[in-house]
């Protein structure tokens, strides 16, 4: 065992979480923005509701986590900030090149790429800021990286439906959005560095043995808390993510809104609300009673369970005016959990196992919500417009019955809690052997 270094300047810290908080951003956006045209491709294409979302989210999701984890077990071992540099390079450059396609095949093939570049993303980032912030800080630390899920989805809303509408052209907002990311990825390179692994820890890199990908998934599966937590993680992105994915679609069809109009009503909720709701919750976590796990899980299940009624009733109802006020109600739960999960999770992982732990929650999350969510929604609306004679009614009903899986992942955060302290004290007795 070695002694870790003296951590830098809270001001340097919170540069790196600045910095891959706008990684974040940018990510998001990238994803959002398929969302926000989604209607206009599919039309454009001739797709049905399962078509589109196998072109636009399955295909995505299958290299994105097939892609992930071996990109999560290099950045265990590697230089994380080189990996989030060139990725986002990568998914940046094919979102531009998605709107230089012009038939369905050059589009499947650049998604796949922004897929690829998605994956090493997430995981080396929320690595690189554990290993910034001491376990207590974890928490608001990555609620405030968090801020990046409101930010990207707002400018893959109502900014790239504002661009739609000005250059009268779904591939502009591809092009808006990707081209900036490039630079980005360069300005990481130039101006962030890569921590020292597992400094808060009783080890650090120079001692700690590689842990293996089968190592991670069976420390995973017998730790019960950690197991809890990326369940609660994964089904909430199947509820909360898979709504907001067909949401500007179906607004537009149950309504008759444009895609700006509908892209700026949604682009609002998620900025004003999601912001605002990660924001309290970094205020809540920052209190030092908040540091106890069990709190922070007990918060995140109750949020989720109370938030699933609105999540119904915005898809049962036939008046926008009463949607929109729901979804003033959904939003925030479904951006504000982001933070705490990882940092839950974190917490339960030994230093050499975090990013490649992070992959396996984001593959099971994204699984949920760009496979699962976005195929079974389409089936279901394809299903039931025959028989219902619309495809926003069947739109509405294959919404109504998602809605409802909030509550299978509120069971999970409250089912964690039973197994916090004997897990945290195994976490502790992993890194001390090591």
């Amino acid at each position: 065992m070695t002694v870790s270094p003296a951590p830098r300047l809270d001001s340097a810290r919170w540069y790196v979480v600045l910095v891959l908080g706008l990684v974040y951003a940018v990510n998001i956006a990238d994803r959002y923005v398929v969302s926000t045209v989604l209607e206009p491709i599919r039309i454009e294409f001739g797709l049905s509701d399962s078509g589109v979302a196998w072109l636009t989210g399955v295909a995505l999701a299958f290299f994105y986590i097939s892609v992930g984890l071996p990109i999560a077990k290099v950045a265990d071992r590697s230089n994380r900030r080189n990996i989030v540099a060139g990725a986002m390079i990568l998914w940046s450059a094919m979102t531009a090149l998605l709107g230089l396609t012009q038939n369905y095949w050059q589009f499947l093939l650049a998604r796949i790429g922004v897929g690829i570049g998605e994956a090493g993303g997430t995981p080396p980032s929320t690595s690189i800021i554990a290993d910034n912030f001491p376990r207590g800080r974890r928490a608001y630390a990555l609620t405030v990286y968090a801020l990046g899920l409101p930010l990207g989805a707002w400018m893959g809303s109502s900014l790239a439906g504002a661009i739609v509408e000005y250059f009268h052209s779904w591939r502009a907002a591809f092009i808006a959005l990707g081209v900036p990311g490039v630079i980005f990825g360069v300005l990481i390179l130039l101006t962030v560095r890569e921590p020292v692994r597992g400094r808060f820890e009783l080890v650090t890199e120079d001692s700690a043995p590689v842990a293996t990908f089968t190592e991670t998934c069976r420390y995973m599966w017998s730790t019960r808390s950690a197991w809890h937590i990326n369940a609660a993680g994964t089904v909430i992105c199947l509820w909360g993510w898979g709504l907001l994915w067909w949401t500007q679609t179906y607004l537009e069809r149950e309504y008759g809104l444009s895609t700006a109009e509908a892209g700026a009503r949604l682009g609002t909720i998620y900025f004003w609300a999601g912001s605002g709701a990660t924001i309290a919750t970094g205020v809540i976590l920052a209190m030092p009673q908040m540091q106890d796990a069990k709190r922070v899980a007990w918060l995140l299940s109750g949020l989720v369970a109370l938030s699933t009624i609105p999540s119904f009733i915005a898809y049962y109802t036939h008046s926008l005016t009463i949607a929109t006020a729901m979804l003033w109600l959904v939003v925030p739960t479904a951006y504000l959990y982001v933070g705490p999960t990882m940092a839950l999770l974190l917490n339960f992982l030994p230093p050499t196992m975090r990013a490649q732990g992070m992959a396996i929650s984001l593959l099971t999350a994204n699984v949920a919500n760009l496979i699962i969510a976005p195929a079974a929604v389409g089936w279901i609306s394809d299903t039931l417009a025959g028989p219902l004679g619309s495809n926003a009614e069947s739109l509405r009903y294959a919404l109504m019955a998602l809605s409802l899986t909030g509550f299978w992942a509120a069971y999970h955060y409250f089912t964690a809690v039973r197994t916090f302290a004997a897990d945290d004290a195994r976490v502790q007795m992993a890194s001390a052997a090591a």
